[in-house]
């Protein structure tokens, strides 16, 4: 009996310091503050990752990109822990010194990313990043309201298309749609060219009924507009609400963009940042996050996780066309250039 008692205290004694040790990580998780874009995450994940890790999550959002470097440079890289945010942006945070390299010792999962969208113009060395959803320009049309076959980005100029198309108001998409139809860059720095892309939009000006960057997909699926570029978010959700859409990646080529995420250069909690990146990199809360998110999974190890209902949407087409070109930041002669073009259309539209 003597034994009995004793080795119950033992036990007794070993999961009291096991539990008080789990207890002083979760303690000692302190918390995580994230600053990105309002509801990119799915709240069992967030909910998920601190009951997992003990760490709480300060979710801190902003508008543009443009807000978040603003804010990070004030801060001289502090204050956050992590932030996502677009490619173009990452570049200039990671040229100021505001980002720090990742510690790959705390990413085991890193291996489960992408390659494909690892080794773009923001980060060649995947120093600094971890992808987390990319987004294709693509056109999305209603074959039931639409009388011709729509390939690309000049068939939206079409006559029988007037009054019946609907844009997103990113102008640097909608300037270097013109640009693909010409068979330039959408980074050029030619101001002709750019000049001509925007005659090309004049023409394009009398076909345009709706530009707007919120709920696009719903004025697509109501019929108020037969045709339109949109976000992939919002091409998720055209077709999950209507499947006989059609999706068009247009002939002229293909753009994209991807989010990443980066862990500021004075970061309060670097540790929690990492625990994160890590948590969300795992194939199963992957594919939550996609799903969520509507944008195309960056992580490989996701995709044959994610419903086939969203897989169509989620995952890259085999016979699309890789070699594509990302929207970059260029010369502040080349953004003025833009802005005049984008002014032009719009008033063209009446918009």
């Amino acid at each position: 009996m003597k034994k009995i008692m004793t080795l119950l205290l033992v036990l007794t004694l070993a999961l009291g310091l096991f539990a008080g040790c789990e207890s002083d990580k979760k303690s000692e998780g302190g918390t995580l503050n994230l600053f990105t874009w309002e509801g990119m995450f799915p709240q069992e994940v967030l909910d998920g990752f601190t009951a997992d890790t003990g760490i709480t999550i300060s979710y801190n959002n902003f508008d543009y990109d443009e807000t978040m470097l603003a804010k990070l440079q004030a801060a001289e890289g502090g204050d956050y822990d992590l932030v996502i945010a677009d490619d173009y942006i990452i570049e200039t945070v990671i040229d100021e010194g505001l980002a720090q390299k990742l510690d790959m010792s705390k990413l085991s999962n890193f291996k489960n990313i992408n390659p494909i969208y690892q080794g773009q113009f923001y980060d060649p060395s995947d120093e600094y990043t971890v992808p987390y959803g990319a987004g294709i320009q693509t056109i999305v049309y209603d074959p039931s309201l639409v009388d011709i076959e729509i390939k690309g980005y000049a068939d939206l100029m079409d006559p029988s298309l007037k009054d019946s198309v609907g844009i997103i108001s990113n102008y640097r998409v909608i300037n270097g749609l013109a640009l693909k139809i010409m068979g330039e860059s959408y980074n050029t720095e030619d101001i002709s060219k750019i000049e001509a892309a925007g005659e090309i939009l004049l023409d394009l000006a009398p076909n345009i009924r709706l530009i707007k960057d919120d709920n696009l997909q719903d004025d697509l699926v109501s019929g108020e507009i037969s045709a339109a570029v949109m976000y992939t978010s919002q091409v998720t959700l055209a077709k999950l609400a209507n499947p006989d859409l059609k999706i068009v990646y247009p002939e002229e080529g293909i753009g994209f963009g991807i989010m990443a995420g980066f862990i500021p250069s004075k970061a309060p909690n670097p540790d929690a940042a990492h625990a994160f990146l890590n948590y969300i990199l795992q194939p199963e809360i992957a594919a939550q996050c996609f799903e969520w998110l509507g944008y195309y999974s960056t992580t490989e190890a996701a995709d044959s996780l994610i419903n086939d209902e969203f897989k169509e949407f989620l995952t890259l087409p085999e016979n699309l066309n890789l070699d594509s070109e990302m929207i970059q930041l260029v010369s502040s002669d080349a953004e003025e250039a833009h802005s005049k073009v984008w002014t032009a259309f719009k008033a063209a539209t009446g918009k």
